[in-house]
């Protein structure tokens, strides 16, 4: 974008840098700068400019996560000007009357720049979003660079997605990456607990405020004070919660139950849930109020089936993760798993494919993957069962009991069957039963 009150400027400036190549839009001044900035790369303003001069413009700028580079336009005689516009982030500047090859060096310079600092947040974010989740897609290193652009910038966060996507991941991932990484980190379940609980349970309670309250409690808020409190399934809040949490945000500061005067707590808010909360706000079960303090960032993590590239690198850790697990050693996949596996729909998401994988390795014979037992890739979505019903999830957590009793014992079936608490018999029957009768005393 170039931003200058000279139309003449303007002109020239767009004709140089369209014939190398690039696509330019101008402004006249800052503030109109500043409305109709959006994904540019590189900002090349004048110093000074009407409403708003090209040093206030570079402090707004540079006030935004994943500001643009700015290359400063200085008359003859104003170099300190652009000396100080460079020790508050200018990238460089270039002097009226420009020569063109100088202006394209200035700006080949800026744009190398903007793309190695591109490189190096997209290539960050994806190595700690990574560290709690498994990925490949473009989606998710889409979702990798928004985490790792807000998790400095000390504002509230609201995570959505579909229930099993990782929601709880990326508020990690969040943290890991924020300043507050080594104060304290709170995770509460808004859906856990009953709304008197909830309340003493956040802001804290005196010593007598009700009944049961028998010592004094602090409370989540300041349990977290100077670190990040996360509110999950914060859709399942009750209004009266809901109102002492918008306080907290608006105030900085929590009235325990019982207590007469505030206390003041320094916590980052990151809110997740599974619900629309704009539609409960349309119901009148949810604070419009309370939604916009918390949606400061809105990040939303998409769903499996919207990035099916994930589910074979998913897939191939989770098989690792329970061979070890049941001690079944590798595991071969028969031919067509792996296109069943992306074709199916995951209603589940992550947390379904992670049971599937666990059932298919519980319940694998002779070495390899049945492919009988995979999820039916033309299940509605909307209503699927889960990869394994009650029966085999049960047989399967049994069959992994006695891999890894009879791992324990060197393959001992008496010893084995006595820390199981059955018989041998029983024993053998089961070890039949899950295809693991060629295990040696």
């Amino acid at each position: 974008m170039v931003v200058d009150d000279d139309a003449g400027v303007r002109y020239t400036l767009r004709g140089f840098l369209e014939d190398a190549g690039l696509d330019v839009d101008e402004a006249k001044d800052g503030a109109e700068a500043l409305a109709r900035l959006e994904d540019h790369a590189l900002v090349i303003t004048d110093l000074r400019m009407p409403r708003m001069d090209g040093m206030e413009l570079l402090r707004r700028i540079k006030a935004r996560p994943d500001s643009p580079v700015v290359v400063m336009i200085t008359a003859q005689g104003s170099e300190r000007q652009a000396v100080d516009a460079m020790k508050l982030g200018a990238f460089d500047y270039f002097k009226k009357p420009f020569e063109p090859d100088e202006l394209l060096a200035v700006v080949r310079r800026a744009l190398e720049s903007a793309t190695l600092r591109a490189d190096n947040t997209r290539l960050a974010g994806e190595l700690n979003l990574a560290r709690t989740m498994v990925f490949e897609s473009a989606p998710m290193s889409r979702l990798a660079v928004l985490v790792q652009r807000v998790a400095p910038r000390d504002v509230t966060v609201l995570i959505t997605g579909e229930s099993g996507t990782g929601k709880e991941r990326v508020a990690e991932a969040i943290v890991r990456a924020s300043s507050r990484r080594d104060r304290p980190y709170v995770r509460f379940n808004c859906a856990a607990i009953t709304p008197d609980l909830a309340e003493a349970e956040l802001f804290g309670h005196a010593k007598g405020a009700f009944t049961g309250a028998h010592r004094t409690r602090a409370g989540l808020f300041r349990e977290a004070d100077g670190g990040t409190l996360l509110l999950d399934e914060i859709g399942e809040m009750d209004g009266r919660t809901q109102a002492k949490l918008l306080r907290v945000l608006q105030e900085g500061e929590v009235r325990p139950v019982g207590e007469d005067r505030p206390v003041a707590v320094d916590v980052r808010i990151v809110a997740a849930t599974h619900r629309d909360l704009a539609q409960l706000v349309s119901e009148g079960k949810f604070r419009e109020d309370l939604l916009y303090r918390l949606k400061v960032v809105h990040l939303s993590v998409p769903p499996l089936r919207e990035r099916p590239d994930d589910v074979p690198m998913l897939f191939r850790h989770f098989l690792d993760r329970y061979e070890e697990r049941f001690g079944t050693g590798p595991l071969r996949v028969p031919d067509g798993v792996m296109e069943r596996l992306v074709a199916y729909r995951w209603p589940g998401n992550v947390r379904e494919l992670e049971n599937a994988v666990e059932s298919l390795v519980a319940l694998s014979s002779e070495g390899e993957i049945d492919p009988s037992l995979l999820p039916d890739a033309g299940a509605p979505s909307a209503s699927a069962p889960t990869s394994a019903g009650l029966k085999e999830r049960v047989e399967a957590y049994e069959r992994g009991l006695i891999v890894a009793a009879l791992k324990e014992c060197g393959g001992n079936r008496s010893e084995a069957a006595r820390r199981l608490g059955i018989s041998r018999a029983t024993l053998h029957e089961k070890l039949n039963k899950y295809g693991l009768g060629s295990s040696e005393e």
